[in-house]
């Protein structure tokens, strides 16, 4: 990386805010989502934002894990775009769908039936444990739709046009907010459901937008090289083990770090209301800060792959490493800002005066890990382009289920120490998956990678 001149930086800087700047768009419009849902069901009171919180981290669990295998899309498409063959994009496309129908369904499931006893087996607080259960129920209705519109979106990705995403996303924060309002507070004639009716909310903001993709993507003339709708192709095995092969360990790599988010946050709801909502309240906002650099690996990983593809080796490293400095450089300005202004963040939130102490010092180890978390996600992303995804995988686990969790666990249960105590954890382990994956991409993207790897 340190071999990146001035002009170089510009240049690959440039196409990737380019590529990137509609994904940012639409990662912040995500987080939109969550930091409505938060500060919609806090207006109702603390079970309710503690019910948001932890039945939201349970449906993520399910929802990163079919989210990282459907991610192989991505790399595939833009490798395949790279080498200018578009015949096979479809293929893979419409392979991506019925793998979406495929894991939606199981999802729903889980959300009727184990939610419930798991709930209960975690020991969540039963003081918000029953709105807990009616959130994840509700939400989960909405899984296979959100799974189609990920294939889509990882398509139009792939192949450099992603401002569908950005507008789509824009369709989709417009429509959760207004739905909340309309269920969980019972105006225009619905009951008012709270907690259970922004689930509700979400499913079908998530129906919407893989409608509203879809529809694009049949009607614009971007997309009629790859024919991704000209027929109903029937299922091809080949397809669905390499979706399934590159996007398995992407799967486990995401579900690691999602997963210790959510173990944790879980963890949190057994220390009672208030710690449960400073938490989420400090999850949020870090979670809204992210999407910026998640967005950048995303397109670094379009990027490296559509290099590679085309054979410009060379470039794609340069490519990653300015991924990741990216990355970098915008989490250590959102760090700064939230060492500064961190109690008016909390104030967007809360008057609780309790929760709102609690959520200070939160914010303050976000602030501590938000760099690693930065470098880490850009270097995952530059290693997606290389379709290198058995190492990061193994990476990660490490770093955040041998390491992290551990940590956490024995400061939240063991010791019951303070909540920052816990969140202690994340800094090891982000700090060692930045340390581990950037040393892979360094060594990694110094070979000449087959076009078919």
């Amino acid at each position: 990386m340190r071999n990146v001149g001035t002009a170089q930086f510009k240049v690959a800087a440039k196409s990737l805010l380019r590529l990137g700047g509609p994904l940012i768009v639409n990662n912040l419009a995500v987080a939109g989502m969550q930091f409505a849902d938060a500060v919609m069901a806090g207006s109702i009171g603390a079970r309710e934002l503690a019910a948001v919180a932890v039945g939201g981290s349970f449906w993520f669990l399910g929802f990163s894990l079919c989210l990282g295998i459907l991610m192989a899309i991505s790399p595939i498409v833009s490798r395949l775009f790279g080498a200018e063959n578009f015949d096979l994009i479809g293929r893979y496309t419409r392979q991506g769908i019925y793998l979406s129908v495929a894991m939606g369904i199981p999802i729903i499931l889980m959300g009727q039936f184990a939610a419930g006893p798991l709930l209960e087996r975690f020991g969540i607080d039963p003081d918000f444990r029953d709105l807990t259960v009616g959130y994840v129920s509700a939400i989960t209705w909405g899984a296979p739709g959100i799974f189609i519109f990920l294939a889509l979106r990882f398509t139009t990705e792939g192949i450099g046009y992603t401002r569908p995403i950005m507008f789509t996303s824009i369709l989709g924060l417009t429509c959760n907010v207004f739905l909340n309002y309309v269920l969980m507070f019972g105006h225009f004639g619905a009951p008012a459901l709270g907690a259970v009716g922004c689930g509700y909310a979400s499913a079908i903001s998530m129906w919407v937008v893989m409608v509203a993709l879809g529809g694009y993507m049949m009607w614009d003339s971007h997309y009629r090289p790859f024919h991704l709708f000209s027929r109903l192709a029937p299922l091809r095995l080949s397809a669905f083990k390499e979706i399934i092969g590159l996007g398995f360990p992407i799967a486990i790599t995401i579900t690691a770090e999602a997963g210790l988010f959510s173990a944790i946050s879980i963890l949190m709801g057994t220390r009672g209301t208030e710690i449960t909502a400073a938490h989420q309240i400090a999850i949020s906002f870090s979670s809204t800060t992210f999407m910026v650099p998640l967005a950048l690996s995303a397109a670094t990983t379009v990027k490296v792959g559509q290099l590679i593809g085309a054979g410009k080796f060379h470039e794609a490293r340069i490519s990653g490493a300015v991924g990741i400095m990216l990355c970098a450089g915008f989490m250590a300005f959102s760090a700064a800002f939230l060492l500064v202004f961190r109690d008016a963040v909390v104030g967007l939130y809360t008057n609780d005066v309790a929760v709102t102490g609690i959520a200070i010092s939160l914010l303050l180890m976000a602030a501590i890990f938000q760099v690693a978390d930065g470098i880490q996600i850009g270097a995952a992303g530059a290693l997606r382009g290389y379709k290198d995804t058995n190492v990061p995988m193994a990476i990660n686990i490490v770093a955040f289920w041998v390491l992290a969790f551990p940590l956490a666990y024995l400061a939240a249960v063991t010791f019951k120490a303070p909540p920052n105590y816990v969140w202690a954890g994340f800094v090891v382990g982000l700090g060692v998956a930045a340390i581990l994956l950037t040393w892979r991409f360094a060594r990694l993207s110094r070979r000449r990678p087959t076009q078919t790897a």
